[in-house]
This record gives structure tokens, C-alpha cells and sequence, in this order.
């Protein structure tokens, strides 16, 4: 029975030369975009106290980033297999440099969330070029222990972000939290240069850059319909959006149907392997960062954690990834990727049942630790299965391809799943706390303007707090059970996306030795196609 990690019939060796300090380097540049990533979301608090930010700001500060990423990511994934994935990683490292800093020392909230795009673009160029390089340079099972090390330290390293980002606000502004990259950017840098080769197995086809401007449409006009859709006044712009949204991604759908050379591949997509594993990855990924930005703010607005304990709360969470995710390359080989993700997906639930159950306003923290434990060893166990499948179902040439793919996963993902319940988590709020004010005694004398700075977010609600003190405790309590209110919505959408890609992967993932066979047929057929373009 052909093996799943078996190489490709383009592939290169089984590793390169100097495989430790060339995976080294993949994985510290893949942990400067990831740092980028998750520092944001336990500054929000403090971000959305100095500019007096509404929730629908703060989401989109939360989710730019991702956005930025996820909408370039299938283009500029394209571009690095056409003109050099090396370049365009250093590229990527260099420009994440003054996104940083224009992040941390922007005037207002809007040009915060132009530089956290402009960021998220950087990382498009960087991060997914790192996984089309593992599989490249990688083969067999070393390539899925390569892609297991690189999604456990990568991850690891991400979620170490909110820690960082805790101490520097306990000491330093808000703007702190953005600048924890720089000095890793350098090391980064200096490491790619000397270590990753130039080229590897790159394809002389032209890119598609139509299709590539409608997969940017595309992304960024649904991710931005659901994030306004819950903001005041904002229908239009929603429609607009929407429409942007499904008219790119007619137009691509066609253009991928009929262009020489699509950028991507609708006949390799449409492989069960492949889009099951794209799916199941996009709602594992998306879980993991919506519940990670909902329950930041948790922490700090309604059990009233400082910036430090509430970034080192998620700790458990990065030690159960790095724990299982080394394991999961095992079961992968042994058990298959369908019984991998099932795995991972039985743990996501139990923790998504577990907040919905026990977050509430006066939780311990072993209720808080246990569901990030959950969450650690569901993300561990999902995260290797996903990427592996994506890229065991494409022919080497188009590793951008399923590199851009697994970046949706868990950009897509991210940026969908933290649209939805950040755009739950404001409704939520804002009519539970109209409620409040309706039934108080005192509701008919709060007047419009201070009903709408109650509602808009947490933060502001603290702000009026403190502008009346003889009603501040009443605020505050009722702030905490809006936002609770809000966060049970949150969770709920989360638990219904994870039960659906539990069932998804259940009945259209294919069993270990079917698995088996339809890789070693995908195998075949690519080396009976000759690709249209040369390699280099």
C-alpha cells in the first residue's frame, strides 16, 4: 500500500542540505507574522481606552491583520512560485518593519487598522512562502515531521504573543505590544539569507494577476461585510460590500475555469483530499483565533485580569500545542488524517461546551486554564492533519498553492471566525445593555448620547462609569453581563461551526488506506500531465 508522505514525482530529495538551520529559519520567519498576529487582542482594552474606540473598531483592529493576510495570500502565494519564493519571503520580513511601527505610534484607530492590513500584507508575502519551501525542499515523512514542527513552534510562538504583549503593558503604552517583533524580524532576516536556498523547484508560468485582484476583492469584501454588519447605519456599505464579495467570486470562478494558467487550480481543488482538509482547517483555525479574541476581552473586562495575567492565562493552550502536535505527525502516518481531525475536532467541542457553560462573571481560573487546555490539544492534534492533506494533493509546482491554502485556513478562518463573533459579541452586548437601561429605574433619564456610549463598547461604558461615579457600579455590573450576554452568542456560532466540520470530515474524508490510494492516484496523474511550464 503506498505510503501518504511518499514523495511527489516532481519532488526533490528528501531533505536539503543543512535541513535543521533551513527549518530553523522557516519556522522564526513564520513566528514573526504569527507574533504580529495574536499581540493585538489583549491590548484591545487599553487600544479601545485611548481612543475611545467602539467594539465594531476594535474588531476590525483584531481581524485587519488577518484580513491583510488572507486576502493576498493565494496571489502572492502564485507570485513566489513563479519569481522566487525566497525573495519574496525577505521582502515580506523587510516591509513587516514599518508596519510595526506604524502600528505602534498611529495617531487614530483607522490609521491603527490601515497599518495592522499593511502588516497582514507583509505576512502574505512571508508566511506562506515558508510552508511552499517545506514542501519543496521536504519529501515523505519528513516532510510531515518538518510541517508538524513547523505548525507546533509556529503556533507556539504565535500564542506566546499575548504573554509578551501583557508584560510590555503593564510597564510601556499600547502601542508596545506591536513592536515585540522587530528584534526577531532582524534574526529572521539575517537567518533566510544565509540558509534558504534561493530557488526550489519554482514554475516559469505566468501569474495570474486578474485572478489574483478578484481573490483580494473577494476576501476582502466578505470579511468586511461581516464585520459592519452589525454597526448602526451601516446597511449600505454592507450591501455594497456584499455585493463586491459575490461578484468577485463569480468573476474568479470563471477566470480559473478558463485561464491558461489559473492561480488556482480548480481541478486539484476539487480533490476530496484537498478541499475536505481546507474546510475542516479553515473552522479548526478560525475556532481557535475567535475564541482567543472574544475571551482576551473576557478576561480583562469582565474578571478584571491585569494585561499580564490575562496573556499568560492562555499558556496551557501553547503547551498542549507543542505537546500534541509532534503526536499528530504520528497518527497521521499510523491512523490517517480523517481519525486525526475527528480527534482534534472532539476537543474543540468539549471546550467550546465548556466556555458556554462556565465562563461566567466569577469563574476560577482552573474553569479558564481547562478550556484552553482543550483548545491546545484540539488545534494540536487538527492542525498537522490539515496542512499535511493540502500539500500531499499537489504536484511540487504548485506548493504556493497549497501553502496559500493552508494560510486561508487559518487567515480565513481567523478573519471569518472573529467577523462573526465579534460582529455576535457587539449585538449581543448592545441589546443587552439597552435592556438594562430600559428596565432601571433610572433608564428614562439617560439621555441618547449616553445610551449610545454605553452600548457602542466596554470601554466606553467605563469611561461614562467614571464620568458619573454615583452610578458607576451600576454600569459596570451591567457592562459585565452585556458582554457575558454577547460572548454566549459568540460561543454558540463557534460550537455550530465546529460541529458542522466535524460532520463534514466524518462523511467526505476518505479512510486511512483510501486516503492512501487516492494520494498515490493524484501522484499518477500529475506525473502523467506534464505541467505547462518549465521548473527551476
Amino acid at each position: 500500500m503506498p505510503n501518504s508522505g511518499a514523495p511527489r514525482p516532481d519532488a526533490p530529495r528528501d531533505a536539503p542540505p543543512r535541513p535543521v538551520l533551513v527549518l530553523a529559519s522557516l519556522i522564526i520567519v513564520a513566528a514573526v507574522a504569527n507574533l504580529n498576529l495574536s499581540v493585538a487582542n489583549v491590548a484591545l482594552p487599553a487600544i479601545g481606552e485611548a481612543f475611545d474606540s467602539s467594539q465594531a473598531t476594535l474588531n476590525l483592529v483584531a481581524v485587519g491583520y488577518s484580513l491583510g493576510l488572507a486576502a493576498s495570500v493565494l496571489y502572492l502565494g502564485a507570485v513566489g512560485d513563479r519569481h522566487g519564493r525566497k525573495m519574496l519571503l525577505l521582502l515580506g520580513v523587510v516591509l513587516s518593519v514599518p508596519a510595526c511601527l506604524l502600528a505602534a505610534y498611529a495617531p487614530n484607530d483607522t490609521v491603527l487598522v490601515a497599518a495592522r492590513i499593511l502588516g497582514g500584507l507583509s505576512a502574505g508575502m512571508a508566511y506562506p512562502t515558508t510552508l511552499a519551501l517545506i514542501t519543496a525542499l521536504w519529501a515523505g515523512q519528513g516532510r510531515t515531521k518538518a510541517i508538524a514542527l513547523w505548525s507546533a513552534l509556529g503556533g507556539g510562538i504565535s500564542l506566546l504573543g499575548p504573554v509578551v504583549a501583557g508584560a510590555l503593558l503593564e510597564r510601556f503604552f499600547w502601542g508596545s505590544v506591536f513592536l515585540v517583533t522587530l528584534p526577531l524580524a532582524v534574526v529572521a532576516l539575517v537567518m533566510a539569507l544565509r540558509f534558504v536556498p534561493a530557488h526550489a523547484n519554482e514554475s516559469v508560468e505566468p501569474v495570474d494577476n486578474l485572478g489574483g485582484a478578484l481573490s483580494v476583492l473577494l476576501i476582502a469584501g466578505l470579511v468586511l461585510a461581516i464585520n459592519f454588519a452589525a454597526v448602526p447605519g451601516e446597511g449600505t456599505l454592507v450591501t455594497g460590500l456584499a455585493v463586491i464579495a459575490v461578484v468577485a467570486g463569480a468573476a474568479f470562478f470563471l477566470r480559473q475555469r478558463r485561464a491558461p494558467n489559473p492561480l488556482y487550480d480548480l481541478h486539484i481543488a476539487a480533490r476530496r483530499t484537498f478541499w475536505v482538509a481546507a474546510c475542516a482547517g479553515i473552522i479548526v483555525y478560525g475556532a481557535m483565533m475567535g475564541s482567543a479574541f472574544v475571551s482576551q476581552q473576557y478576561l480583562q473586562n469582565v474578571l478584571e485580569y491585569n494585561p499580564v495575567e490575562a496573556g499568560a492565562a492562555i499558556l496551557p493552550l501553547i503547551v498542549m500545542i507543542v505537546l500534541v502536535a509532534p503526536r499528530s505527525a504520528k497518527l497521521v502516518e499510523t491512523r490517517g488524517a480523517r481519525t486525526t481531525l475527528l480527534t482534534g475536532y472532539a476537543f474543540l467541542f468539549l471546550a467550546f461546551v465548556w466556555m458556554l457553560l462556565f465562563w461566567g462573571e466569577d469563574s476560577s481560573y482552573w474553569q479558564i486554564g481547562f478550556a484552553y487546555v482543550l483548545i491546545g490539544i484540539g488545534a494540536g492534534f487538527a492542525g498537522t492533519p490539515a496542512s499535511h492533506s493540502l500539500t500531499g494533493s499537489v504536484p511540487v509546482r504548485r506548493a504556493g498553492m497549497a501553502s496559500g491554502t493552508a494560510d486561508l485556513q487559518r487567515d480565513l478562518g481567523g478573519a471569518v471566525m472573529q467577523s462573526v463573533m465579534g460582529v455576535l459579541l457587539t449585538a449581543g452586548y448592545a441589546s443587552a445593555f439597552n435592556a438594562a437601561i430600559a428596565a432601571s429605574p433610572e433608564g428614562k433619564d439617560v439621555s441618547d448620547q449616553v445610551q449610545s456610549e454605553l452600548t457602542k463598547s466596554f470601554a466606553s461604558a467605563g469611561e461614562v462609569a467614571r464620568q458619573h461615579p454615583q452610578y458607576a457600579d451600576q454600569i459596570v455590573a451591567a457592562a459585565r453581563q452585556s458582554f457575558l450576554h454577547g460572548d454566549d452568542g459568540a460561543y454558540t456560532v463557534g460550537l455550530a461551526a465546529i460541529a458542522l466540520g466535524a460532520l463534514l470530515v466524518f462523511f467526505m474524508f476518505p479512510h486511512r488506506d483510501a486516503e492512501r490510494d487516492l494520494l498515490q492516484h493524484y501522484s499518477d496523474e500529475d506525473s502523467a500531465t506534464p505541467a505547462t511550464g518549465r521548473q527551476r
